[in-house]
């Protein structure tokens, strides 16, 4: 029963197979669709269809030239071989300008080809860039990074999707694209011409004689289709190697740029020996995907080539018997050769194109991955927001904090604050403290219930953000610096304890490795003088400071929140800071098998 059985299951296999490809390819074809058909449809849309249909109409146009310098070889050859100098001379005069045609063709191909690459690049990045920046996506991206579990598809290297892969998607898709649409072009013009020239082919077997007509394209046919199904299997590891190279390299240089930031640190913790064999490690990964992925091109390259140059031979040695003959003269000889060679180019696309449709492949699967996780809902919607608007009050209601791996730091909090009023916030690390300020701020994507948000509210960071530049764009961060004149800036910059930085406002330099960490703080609280909200939170603001400065900065914040009519919420550890809040909110530890890890507990400064 088995031996009837396994050719049909062999058969069956082998359609299976070819149906899962092809599903495989509808679809890549729909994500390359998905990534590529919004520039097109955008408010750039005629341009860039303009420019498209300039490029297929000049794709065409050097087809078209080939036709006629395919005919010119027939003439030309046949001319040498019957020693007629005049038609000799004449057809070199028609091939200069046929070559002249033909370059101005290429020339404008290339220009306009790198125009649409350019203008398609420029408003991909664009489009991501607002995407990535809207609604904290470029900060629940990087906690999704702790969130996902085991198996997860993790959001990785987002400067790299927007700086590199967006370059090279644009710049394969369209290269491609017409390099295909070239080819099968080619092949519809030629292949006509290849049947014609090819005459019929006669050989007998078993006492019959049968004839081929049109040999010459069956014998292209097979050629290449030999060649690209060996192409395939030597190639295909390279689209996941490629996918992983691009992720290796931006490991690699996402923990460099980390070494530079936080450089004095390292320093004092004498860490570069640890850091060393960090990069080390990353670099190896990097090494050691790019040793497999040489080695699988090397087989590639090796075949290519070997499929290349026994492609310059084979027509003359298929066709030599009918020219040696007498059926065909020289001339009609080299137009078959430069017809099969034009066929031959056509269906050899694929064979060609394999290592860039791979990397192709891989930056498309990056630049999706990318996508979904750019159109993902953000969890944050199940927190429902409003301002306070004439009340000016902040709320919550039914507020459920959660950490990424899913535990649950706070349930169920009821909390309010009105104006004239201000809170300490304290509890022991990891409590949650932040994270409620990160869930007041909109930006806590982990979170469940009501939030009513005053406004006019600026938060104070623990580790504040500074843009490299001048002082003064530092100072009025992230409002532009038109909006302040010197003598604001110089004063918010006195208030805060910074006087000696006032004539260096057009200073250029990276703050934050520049200013110490205390003069970081008071640089943050020096915007929060400068722009003056009524609602302030300030989450360990003053940690770098001696009890003196921390004193004269929180009378200062204290007294301009109740002069802007809001109010001031602070998370600190120092006794001193309480004497500045009339309220106190402890986070309290809960016992173990409690729903929460924490519950909040109010209480009267």
């Amino acid at each position: 029963m088995d031996r009837y059985h396994r050719p049909f299951g062999s058969v069956s296999g082998l359609f299976m197979s070819i149906f899962s490809k092809l599903q495989s390819f509808a679809v890549f074809a729909g994500r390359v669709r998905a990534l590529a058909l919004p520039y097109f449809q955008s408010d750039q849309r005629w341009q860039a269809r303009g420019l498209l249909a300039a490029i297929v109409a000049l794709n065409l146009a050097a087809v078209y030239m080939l036709v006629l310098i395919n005919d010119w070889n027939r003439v030309f050859y046949d001319a040498l071989q019957d020693k007629n100098e005049a038609v000799f001379w004449r057809e070199l005069l028609r091939f200069s300008y046929l070559a002249f045609a033909f370059i101005l063709i290429a020339i404008y191909r290339f220009y306009l080809t790198q125009m649409l690459e350019l203008r398609w690049r420029r408003w991909m990045t664009h489009h991501y860039l607002e995407r990535w920046l809207a609604d904290h996506r470029f900060y629940r991206m990087e906690l999704a990074r702790y969130a996902g579990g085991p198996g997860a598809v993790l959001p990785d290297n987002p400067d790299q999707r927007i700086q590199e892969d967006i370059n090279l998607f644009t710049s394969y898709t369209v290269s491609l694209s017409m390099g295909l649409l070239n080819a099968v072009v080619t092949l519809a013009s030629f292949v006509g011409i290849l049947w014609t020239l090819s005459g019929e082919f006669s050989f007998n077997l078993g006492g019959q004689t049968y004839s081929i007509d049109g040999f010459m394209v069956w014998m292209a046919v097979l050629y290449c289709t030999l060649g690209s199904v060996i192409t395939h299997y030597i190639g295909r590891p390279q689209i996941a190697l490629n996918f992983m190279q691009q992720r290796y390299e931006a490991d690699f240089r996402h923990h460099l740029v980390r070494v530079r930031e936080y450089s004095e640190s390292i320093a004092l913790d004498a860490g570069q020996v640890v850091e060393r064999e960090h990069l080390d490690l990353r670099f190896s990964r990097v090494m050691s995907n790019y040793l497999q992925l040489l080695k699988k091109q090397k087989n590639l390259v090796g075949f290519t080539n070997f499929f290349g140059q026994a492609a310059t031979v084979f027509p003359f040695v298929v066709a030599a018997p009918r020219f040696f003959s007498g059926a065909i003269a020289l001339g009609q000889l080299m137009q078959v050769a430069s017809a099969f060679s034009r066929v031959q180019d056509a269906l050899s696309w694929f064979v060609e194109n394999y290592a860039t449709l791979a990397a192709w492949r891989a930056t498309t699967d990056r630049l999706t991955s990318f996508e979904a996780h750019l159109q993902t809902r953000a969890a944050s919607a199940d927190v429902e927001r409003r301002d306070s608007g004439q009340e000016q009050s902040l709320q919550a209601s039914d507020l459920s904090l959660d950490l990424p791996s899913g535990k649950t730091l706070l349930a169920h909090l009821q909390l309010q604050v009105n104006v004239g009023q201000s809170v300490l916030l304290q509890g022991p690390s990891g409590s949650g403290k932040s994270t409620l300020f990160r869930a007041f701020a909109g930006i806590w994507p982990f979170a469940r219930g009501r939030v009513t948000m005053p406004a006019d509210v600026m938060f104070i960071p623990q580790r504040p953000y500074f843009p490299d530049g001048s002082l003064r764009a530092a100072l009025a961060y992230p409002e532009p610096v038109a909006r302040f004149t010197d003598q604001q800036l110089q004063q918010a910059l006195s208030d805060a304890l910074l006087g000696h930085l006032a004539g260096r406002l057009d200073e250029e330099d990276a703050w934050t490795q520049k200013l110490s960490g205390g003069e970081q703080q008071r640089l943050a609280i020096a915007r929060v003088l400068l722009k003056r909200p009524r609602w302030v939170f300030a989450d360990e603001a003053t940690s770098a400071l001696d009890e003196q400065a921390e004193q004269t900065l929180y009378a200062r914040l204290g007294a301009l929140t109740r002069e802007a009519g809001g109010a001031l919420i602070s998370i600190a550890h120092r006794p001193a800071v309480a004497a500045f809040h009339q309220s106190r909110w402890q986070l309290l530890p809960e016992p173990a098998g409690s729903q929460a890890a924490y519950r909040l507990v109010q209480a009267a400064g």
